[in-house]
């Protein structure tokens, strides 16, 4: 009767073995599907590029979008991050150390396809989208973006004066009711009110 139960000749220690194995391989398995669906614990957590996106997660996600110009703009996704460490959040971050500027811009580079995939599908799965569009850049791709974003009510952009489009982002911003900040502490406070 292999698979019986009986009582009193001990039978009830192999039912218990049997129950410490199947709980044992339940974890394994629960440990598993949280690698492959990237879900993070509660609390603070970045997921930089090409790392899983955290789809399963409960935790508010915050996509940093905006100027990186190949690392000639100021690393602020850093600032942004540091100042949302008290926070349950998941942050996506972007900006990689280590990207190489020979990878080409071309679909058949599998290290560029790999990014650009990543950043999609990290725009998609984020509640919330932060832009700054630093002076003295371009950002052509954070002005895809926010074409990409304008109709949803994900974003917050910060775009001070000396960046070449400003107008034209106002204009989007006022035409789609996209929320505008004036400084980095204002689109900080404005991501920290998001998350709670």
């Amino acid at each position: 009767m292999g698979g019986c139960v009986k009582t009193g000749d001990g039978s009830l220690a192999l039912y218990k073995t049997y129950l410490r194995r199947l709980a044992t391989l339940f974890l394994m398995l629960n440990a598993a599907s949280i690698a492959g669906c990237a879900t993070v614990p509660h609390g603070f957590t970045v997921v930089t590029s090409p790392a899983p996106i955290a789809t399963n997660s409960k935790e508010h996600k915050i996509f940093l979008a905006g100027s990186i110009e190949m690392g000639k703009a100021t690393d602020w996704q850093a600032d942004v991050i540091n100042a949302l460490k008290d926070t349950n959040t998941v942050v996506y971050n972007p900006r990689r150390s280590d990207w190489n500027k020979d990878w080409k811009p071309e679909l058949s580079d599998p290290h560029f396809k790999q990014q650009v995939e990543w950043e999609l599908s990290a725009l998609e799965d984020a509640d919330t989208i932060i832009m700054y569009l630093a002076p003295n850049t371009q950002s052509p791709i954070s002005l895809l973006e926010l074409g990409l974003y304008a109709r949803t009510d994900k974003l917050i952009i910060y775009c001070p004066d000396g960046f070449w489009r400003k107008g034209n982002v106002d204009a989007v911003a006022a035409k789609y009711n996209i929320k505008t900040v004036g400084s980095m502490e204002e689109l900080i406070a404005a991501a920290k009110a998001r998350a709670h």
